[in-house]
């Protein structure tokens, strides 16, 4: 029997712990890696090019959208299934746009994401019934002539976006440069690049735009009580 060869990639280590556990009793399904930030997960596809990765928003480093668009140049035989507490219209559509296969949410039954994963596999889709009734009122509103609004990121390019997260994350311009393998005045270069695009003019607002946009979480924000107790 060839099985499932599956990625798990969340920055919580309790929510991969549960996972891997979940999955370990299936006879047609293996995880062969764990990512805890988007840009690892990106990393571990190219080396191990799983059927699925099971794939998190909101992830340090390399948001979970950024992530996705990567994953899906490096490895289009790759199927995504998105596991998360966000339900966003907007983060539904860009990741529908993005070509993921699946969307569910975190509360979602074990016997559903096992199913979820065996289908995406076979080039199906499946997605959680709070996420498909959002595309039938997505697909509706498109339909009738509605625009749904383009994020303001949308200009960047994806190494922009990978330098707006890395900044509003708090890294100085040498620490982004030594996790993107550029030079600290190239990163300078797409920084002022990224605040031409966006009318913004420092790192301040910078930060307060990758929140509004859903690039980085907001440290304000409370996490699910699932969550909560994680160690890190």
């Amino acid at each position: 029997m060839h099985k499932i060869s599956v990625l798990l990639a969340d920055d919580h280590t309790v929510v991969r712990q549960g996972l891997r556990a979940l999955l370990a009793v299936q006879e047609d399904i293996e995880v062969v890696g764990e990512a805890e930030n988007g840009r690892q997960a990106v990393q571990l596809v190219r080396k191990l090019h799983p059927k699925v990765v099971l794939l998190d928003i909101a992830m340090p480093v390399l948001n979970g959208l950024e992530a996705s668009r990567q994953i899906r140049e490096a490895s289009p035989s790759t199927k995504i299934l998105i596991l998360s507490s966000y339900q966003d219209d907007t983060y539904v559509r860009q990741l529908m746009e993005v070509g993921v296969s699946g969307y569910l949410v975190k509360q979602t039954a074990a016997n559903d994401l096992i199913n979820a994963i065996r289908e995406v596999k076979k080039g199906n889709t499946f997605f959680s019934p709070e996420i498909a009734r959002r595309l039938r009122d997505l697909y509706r509103w498109a339909s009738a002539g509605g625009q749904p609004r383009r994020p303001r990121a949308s200009g960047l390019t994806a190494r922009e976006t990978e330098v707006l997260q890395l900044i509003a994350e708090g890294r100085a311009n040498k620490q982004v440069a030594a996790e993107l393998g550029i030079s600290a005045k190239t990163v300078e270069k797409h920084r002022q690049s990224v605040m031409n695009k966006l009318g913004l003019h420092d790192i301040a607002s910078l930060t307060r735009h990758a929140i509004a946009e859903g690039i980085i979480e907001n440290p304000a924000a409370s996490r699910p009580l699932h969550e909560a107790d994680n160690p890190q």
